[in-house]
Formats: structure tokens, sequence, C-alpha cells
């Protein structure tokens, strides 16, 4: 039985791939057009230009290489669920030119429009084969077009499984080193307040401590609330809270009234 849809270049494609492939350049695929074939399955025709009555043109969403078959590029347009009210019976695909570089039939399928009460998105798929995937691009504006659930889903375990290996990596590595004077890295908390190291970290218990020694110093006592039992403390008598001098109540200066000095012989 011979086959009924198919996709193939058309002789501008043909043209335009083959030239590409000799240069080393490239043919940029940007849009995909549906139309309904005026009512009717068309054939696909490597002369053609243009759809048999193309109903909408947008641009593409992915162009990728298929990874079981290398000749093979897939291109794929979301056709969203406002959009519609028409049968697809015919696709083609155009480069940043403008002009029709492939052409496609697929069986026949009604786009819904939301307001029917049947949306839904249609997501069109041509594959091609073609002798060189490297002359073929995508071009498209990423502000414009929509991703498929699958492209989305894809995308995430990409993602994810590049963060997976990556925190996996640094995890088993063992090329951590240590915080230096000049260099950044791994450093130690300590506690000691009295710590000279220039490789450990002094965490907020230490701080406070040098804090609060510092404040004490700086007090010179007088923070003290009972001073007698400080004095007392320190084994000092009564004579440490007078003065020194000839007034009432003072200890008596060495030498005052003749008493107490040194006597010349």
């Amino acid at each position: 039985m011979a086959t009924k849809y198919y996709a193939l270049l058309t002789n501008i494609g043909a043209a335009k791939l083959a030239n590409a492939t000799a240069l080393g350049e490239q043919v940029e695929i940007t849009q995909m057009a549906v139309g309904d074939g005026n009512g009717a399955l068309p054939t696909p025709n490597p002369a053609q230009t243009a759809l048999v009555h193309e109903l909408r043109r947008a641009p593409l969403n992915t162009l990728t290489i298929d990874p079981v078959n290398t000749n093979q590029i897939i291109t794929e347009q979301v056709i969203p669920e406002d959009v519609g009210g028409w049968w697809i019976r015919e696709i083609g695909l155009f480069d940043s030119a403008g002009d029709l570089i492939a052409i496609a039939n697929c069986a026949e399928t009604y786009k819904p429009l939301l307001q029917e009460g049947s949306g839904r998105v249609q997501v069109i798929r041509v594959i091609l084969i073609v002798s060189s995937t490297q002359a073929i691009t995508l071009k498209i504006d990423p502000s414009v077009v929509l991703a498929t659930r699958q492209y989305v889903d894809d995308a995430i375990i990409e993602v994810k499984t590049y963060v997976d290996e990556a925190i996996k990596e640094h995890a088993e590595s063992r090329n951590h080193p240590n915080a230096t004077l000049k260099e950044k890295g791994f450093v130690q908390l300590s506690n000691d307040a009295n710590s000279t190291s220039e490789t450990l970290a002094a965490t907020p218990k230490a701080v406070k401590a040098v804090s609060d020694a510092a404040l004490k110093i700086t007090n010179n006592l007088s923070d003290l609330k009972n001073k007698s039992d400080a004095r007392g403390a320190l084994e000092l008598g009564t004579a440490a809270t007078k003065n020194v001098g000839v007034a009432g109540g003072n200890v008596m200066q060495v030498g005052a009234f003749g008493l107490g000095g040194r006597v010349e012989p």
C-alpha cells in the first residue's frame, strides 16, 4: 500500500539545503503554516511554493534532531486553544526569507475553537529526512511561541539532572581549602577568647567574653555594689578609705609634726 501521508522538501528547499551544505551555512526554518487543502487531502508536490489553502502561519516552537535517527529533523508548533474552527490537512515549513522549504499532508483533524465548547491545544509535528541536519537551524522569537508540556517536562528534567550532578560532584570533591588571610575557604569556629590564631573564627560567645572583660577594665571597679566586701577580698584595712594628710580623719603623712621623719645623726 502506497504511503498516504508524508513530508518532503520542495524544489526551493532542496536547492537551499544543498547550497547551505556546500558553503557550510545554514537554512533558518522559522515558521510553520497549516491549511485545509480546500476541503480535500492534498498530495505534497515539490514544485509547490505555497499551501493549497493556508489558514494559519506562526513561528515554530522547536526544531530538534531525532536522537534515534540523526538524519531526521523534528519540527513542532503549538496551536493555542483560542485559535481554530477549521480542518488541518496540509502543513508547510518556511524559512526566514518566507520561502516554502518543506511540504506535508496529514490525516485530517479538526481544530476546534474554545467558543465551540471543545477547545484544545493542538501540537503539529513534521518529521523530515535530510542529508545533513547540520545545515538546518531553528530561528524563533521565544516571546511569541508556546511550549508543550513535554518540552517543559524535558527541560525540568534536564535542569534537575544538571543541578543534582553538580551538587554530587561538589559533595564528593576533596578540594575544600581552608581560609587564610589571603584566600577564601572554609574556617573553623572557636569560643576561645584568648586565642591568637589567624585561621580560627571567633564565635559570638568569644566576642562577648572579650567585650565584657574590656567593659570591666573601663569601669575601674566602679560598678561594684558592695565596695566593703571588695576591699575585704583585697585584704585592705580601714586606712584604704582615708586620705593622707594632716586634717582630721586623715592618715597622718610621714614627717608631719616632726613624727616619723628621718633623724639626722
